[in-house]
């Protein structure tokens, strides 16, 4: 008797199927129940990225400079590989819009979640940087990433687009199927931003991510240089999806799904197909 072939359907099926099976905590991601969290980890954890990111700054100005530039960019590096660690199985820890966009290209992430994922990372970021100037007062320019003495914003640009590359790259490369290295890749994420900040922050400030810089300048009320900020981070995020896919070839593979998403299960949800 011959078989008719599988049609596309029955194909995503099994493909629901065998993630269900690898990745449990996967079909719940569509639970309401447990979106809020999602959101709300992606809040918090902007936050706490911030609040070190631009209170290195701060706290450099109110201390009369005690705040070495070496401590001021590696403390959001430490920051983030503890934000992965204690969060990233609940929203993916993505704390930075041109990475949520990234994982969305590789279809790792849907994108009816971006504008909600969007909105809760831009909502830590301004919380972070209006807490900095209730408690401390706008001191230090509450850690704007501005570019440095005579640099154009062009370079800036460019700098931020080549350091989000490779930021966004460690991201999706960690995430992979293929060098899914779980909680491990908190290591390669800190790190590469602690290196990255040590060689260009007097350059760009090293954002690396429009939520940081767009937070500070909210708050000032001046945006006279953020578009490079914006500009550099979206377009070196596509790149790192170029790369990505000559790489590894398209996303979508159990590895990226679960990194991209989280992993959080509801114990007393059943559990069901992810969506």
């Amino acid at each position: 008797m011959t078989e008719l072939p599988a049609s596309p359907r029955d194909d995503l099926h099994v493909r629901r199927a065998l993630l269900a099976l690898e990745f449990p905590g996967l079909g719940d991601f569509d639970d309401p129940r447990l979106a809020w969290r999602r959101l709300f980890g992606e809040l918090f954890g902007t936050f706490l990225l911030v609040l070190v990111g631009a209170g290195g700054a701060v706290v450099s100005a109110l201390s009369h400079g005690a705040v070495s530039r070496t401590a001021a960019v590696a403390a959001p590096g430490l920051m983030v590989m503890a934000i992965i660690l204690f969060m990233g199985a609940v929203s993916g820890a993505h704390l930075n819009p041109a990475v949520t966009l990234a994982f969305s290209l590789r279809r790792d992430f849907p994108w009816r979640r971006v504008p909600g994922y969007l909105l809760a990372q831009l909502s830590g970021a301004t919380l972070a940087c209006l807490f900095l100037w209730a408690v401390y007062g706008k001191v230090g320019a509450l850690g704007a990433t501005e570019p440095g003495a005579g640099i154009a914003d062009w370079k800036v640009m460019l700098t931020e687009l080549v350091l989000t590359g490779g930021l966004v790259s460690t991201i999706l490369g960690t995430a992979s199927r293929a060098q899914n290295v779980g909680p491990f890749s908190a290591l390669a994420v800190g790190g590469y931003i602690i290196l990255a900040g040590l060689w260009s922050s007097p350059i760009s400030g090293a954002s690396m991510n429009p939520a940081r810089s767009f937070a500070p300048d909210l708050v000032l009320g001046r945006f006279d240089h953020f578009w490079a900020y914006v500009v550099g981070p979206a377009i070196g995020g596509l790149i790192a999806v170029g790369i990505a896919w000559l790489l590894r070839g398209p996303g979508g593979d159990p590895g990226g799904l679960a990194a991209a998403r989280g992993t959080l299960r509801d114990p007393n949800a059943t559990a069901g197909p992810p969506g």
